[in-house]
């Protein structure tokens, strides 16, 4: 016997008007739920690097992108993306400020050899030393 489902668009309503009612179902749930989250998506690394050499054996990322289309996109990040970029961008200030503080230090603290005249190939090592200054803070050494 065949199993009686609802259609696509009925699902989509209902999921849309349950999850927007929930919106402080939401905020209670994840008060207080960072620990346990640190320490089970930490326990979980050989679980996700699994994960992710199945999906890179079946080549997910570019199918998922060829399924999606740029169409799909665009028309997102148009519309969705565009109405929540500034509320993210001025919620993420702080964290933009703590982050990107250690990676000025670390280009503060570099000593550029002299600028050559223009168009010596010479002066690519001054941005060669800024990038070298930049990997070193990153993955340290």
């Amino acid at each position: 016997m065949a199993i009686k489902v609802k259609d696509a668009a009925t699902a989509a309503a209902k999921f849309t008007q349950r999850a927007a009612a929930a919106a402080g179902d939401y905020q209670a749930g994840v008060q207080g739920a960072g620990e346990d989250w640190a320490r089970n998506t930490a326990a979980s690394e050989e679980n996700y690097n699994a994960a992710v050499q199945e999906s890179i054996a079946r080549h997910a990322f570019a199918r998922g992108v060829q399924a999606a289309g740029g169409a799909k996109f665009a028309q997102r990040a148009a519309t969705t993306g565009a109405r929540r970029f500034p509320e993210g961008v001025r919620e993420g200030g702080p964290a933009f400020s703590a982050g990107v503080q250690p990676y000025l230090q670390a280009i503060a603290a570099v000593t550029l050899p002299p600028r050559r005249p223009k168009g010596d190939p010479a002066n690519f090592q001054r941005v060669q030393v800024i990038g070298e200054a930049l990997r070193r803070r990153k993955v340290g050494g």
